[in-house]
């Protein structure tokens, strides 16, 4: 009889969602996995990223890169995120989504994921709409998640999901609602960037938002504060915004 092997995967709950969710938003980059139709050996190379609103990551990449070829060959690929940081990399947490991805060039789609791409990543608007260059949106079908030693867990879609409630009204509306909060209310994009964890409420712009929160930027720094609760509709969203002003306040 063969010993059975243990089971190291820990139950998906409230804080492995909020980790793997957080990994996504404020990831700068990504490393991706992509099938090479030659042989069908991996090929792995590293892209900018940002997040759609509903949460999916969207990196843009030129077709004279292979993994623009690969993907046109196959779509399914895998993208790991998290970022190292100081001291032993496997100890920090980082993620591993499965699934394929979509080029988004003369889709509806396409002009709202540029719109927060070079928000998340200013200098690629250099290149963004050269011919040669594409926005490509990646659908996750499920994830790997490791939240450093001990912390591994097995994620569904649905566990990384976002709530649909709001996502079309907050995205007619986040471009202006964004502008309007660096122009005329830097101080609180700086007072909610302190309350996400930030050192200094200094330099700090709000990025991109969505139905569960904040994503805001400081050169190379990214941070994220997540509302107390999803919004259901874009009506919340300014009540929402002034609270948590107040409450950085005190």
């Amino acid at each position: 009889m063969t010993d059975k092997k243990p089971d190291i995967l820990q139950p998906v709950d409230d804080s492995a969602r909020r980790l793997g969710k957080t990994l996504v938003r404020t990831a700068r980059f990504a490393s991706l996995a992509t099938i090479d139709p030659l042989d069908g050996s991996p090929s792995v190379s590293r892209v900018s990223l940002a997040t759609a609103m509903d949460g999916s990551p969207v990196f843009l990449i030129s077709r004279l890169s292979g993994h623009f070829a690969n993907l046109e060959a196959d779509s399914r690929c895998s993208l790991l995120v998290g970022e190292p940081g100081k001291g032993d990399p496997l100890a920090h947490p980082r993620m591993t989504l499965i699934g394929t991805a979509e080029n988004l060039s003369g889709t509806p789609a396409r002009d709202q994921a540029k719109s927060r791409f070079l928000r998340r990543n200013p200098k690629a608007a250099l290149y963004a709409d050269f011919p040669d260059f594409a926005f490509w949106k990646f659908t996750t079908t499920r994830a790997s998640l490791n939240g450093g030693f001990g912390r591994a867990y097995a994620v569904s879609a649905s566990d990384l999901a976002c709530p649909a409630a709001a996502l079309e009204s907050l995205s007619e509306i986040e471009e202006g609602a964004v502008a309007h909060m660096n122009a005329d209310h830097a101080d609180a994009v700086g007072r909610y960037a302190l309350k996400a964890g930030a050192a200094t409420a200094e330099g700090w712009r709000l990025a991109t938002l969505d139905p569960e929160g904040l994503d805001m930027t400081s050169g190379d720094e990214v941070v994220r504060l997540w509302f107390d609760a999803p919004l259901m509709s874009a009506q919340e969203l300014r009540p929402v915004l002034v609270a948590l002003a107040r409450k950085s306040e005190s």
